[in-house]
């Protein structure tokens, strides 16, 4: 899942402009544009910092691109202005006259293959969590599906007495669950039993590849830096979630 980084001999440090790098920093889902980062560059350069202090404050999580080339020339542009900066040469910032060179288009990543009739595999799993990761429209369209679908599971999910960060993580992991079973299965989602929360099912388990993503995410927002779970509220969220989750895999239609 990481982004690969090129260092091969032909990694040339240039910085091509204004429109180009603020094109690459966009698709890379940096808040910053050219001109704050080259701000960010000189007070780096006066504090004796080096680019691999200042380069990794430029995005709030690792970049990640479909295409490696585009991931290179994002670093030899950076390293490019770096270099400017180091040697105290002066950096244009307002673009000359005249036609524009085209900036670098981001691509879209495609809906996955629905799993239907059968079970999602792990690689559905991944391919769904990175298309509602990159298509904030699919996400949003899926996320009012889920509130409106599902809003007597939200409500006993709301009863249940967790704490803000609790309710938080159990109810954004449902909405991605619900949001995958939407994507792979086309004939849809009935509302689920909000009953459900309360009891364990004797019905047939939910895939293991759905349950091992739960494991996943759970994994992370116990070791969270800012706002961890506690591991009290940790085995709740866990038991409501993976009781969600089955009652959310029943609700498929015409299975």
């Amino acid at each position: 899942m990481s982004r690969s980084k090129d260092r091969g001999p032909d990694f040339v440090r240039q910085f091509e402009g204004v429109q180009t790098l603020d094109g690459l920093l966009e698709l890379a889902g940096s808040p910053c544009d050219t001109a704050e980062v080259l701000e960010r560059m000189r007070e780096a350069r006066a504090e004796g910092d080096s680019s691999s202090d200042v380069i990794p404050t430029l995005f709030a999580e690792e970049p990640r691109f479909k295409d490696p080339e585009l991931a290179r020339r994002l670093y030899q542009n950076l390293l490019g202005l770096w270099d400017l900066v180091q040697e105290g040469k002066a950096v244009r910032l307002e673009e000359d006259e005249g036609p524009r060179p085209p900036r670098p288009k981001k691509e879209r990543l495609q809906p996955p293959a629905p799993f239907h009739p059968g079970e999602p595999s792990s690689e559905f799993v991944e391919a769904a969590w990175r298309y509602l990761e990159d298509d904030d429209k699919a996400r949003t369209r899926l996320m009012h599906a889920y509130e409106n679908r599902q809003d007597g599971l939200l409500g006993a999910l709301d009863a249940a007495g967790l704490t803000d960060e609790g309710y938080g993580v159990a109810r954004h992991l449902l909405f991605e669950l619900h949001a995958m079973l939407e994507l792979g299965w086309p004939p849809g989602l009935t509302a689920a039993e909000p009953a459900a929360l309360d009891r364990d099912s004797d019905a047939p388990p939910a895939p293991d590849t759905l349950q091992a993503y739960v494991t996943e995410a759970l994994f992370e927002a116990e070791h969270d830096e800012e706002h961890p779970l506690a591991p009290e509220e940790l085995a709740q969220v866990r038991t409501l979630v993976r009781r969600g989750l089955a009652a959310l895999w029943r609700a498929r239609k015409g299975r």
